[in-house]
């Protein structure tokens, strides 16, 4: 079943040159894009120390996100797709294995954890920005939907534990919030 998921969203990729180029486009911007609709939120109006908390947890959500897929990528070896004659790539070839995807777990790293702060709103634009990403990287051939979905995994794992572990107004909270 995940090689027919794969397979049928990848199944456009060469040869619709419009959708291809906004797919290459979020694989490429996605997760940078993310990162500094983070960034820029530092400076909110509105509820500035609750939205800068949010910040905070969601970069420590996306490095341990991303620090678990690197565990992850010493015990499981899961080849390519596109090795696997599974998908058409239609991007340059990836250097590390297939499972789980970084891409999955940083953006939902970023938007879970603004979910888990209850800033829905923010959240709600994020996670669509997530999914497209996502959705990117299995048209473009470079995973499969199972990868994504490790990769969404570890991204609530680690924006869980940063829920549960970094508090918000204690002291360290006040401290780094309070920055600039």
């Amino acid at each position: 079943m995940d090689e027919q998921i794969t397979r049928w969203i990848n199944a456009p990729a060469g040869s619709h040159a419009v959708l291809d180029q906004i797919m290459l486009a979020f694989t490429h911007y996605g997760v940078p894009l993310l990162i500094l609709a983070v960034a820029v939120q530092w400076w909110s109006r509105s509820e500035r120390p609750h939205v800068r908390h949010a910040c905070v947890a969601a970069g420590l959500s996306f490095l341990i996100g991303l620090g678990l897929n690197q565990i992850i990528l010493l015990f499981v070896h899961r080849i390519r797709p596109y090795d696997a004659g599974v998908s058409h790539l239609i991007m340059e070839r990836s250097a590390d294995w297939s499972f789980p995807s970084d891409h999955a777990t940083a953006t939902f790293a970023i938007a879970l954890a603004f979910l888990l702060q209850g800033l829905r709103g923010r959240a709600a634009a994020l996670l669509i920005a997530a999914v497209a990403v996502c959705i990117s990287r299995v048209y473009v051939g470079t995973h499969y939907a199972t990868d994504i979905l490790g990769g969404v995994a570890t991204a609530a794992v680690a924006a869980l534990a940063v829920r549960g572990l970094y508090r918000e107004d204690t002291r360290l909270d006040r401290m780094v919030t309070g920055i600039l």
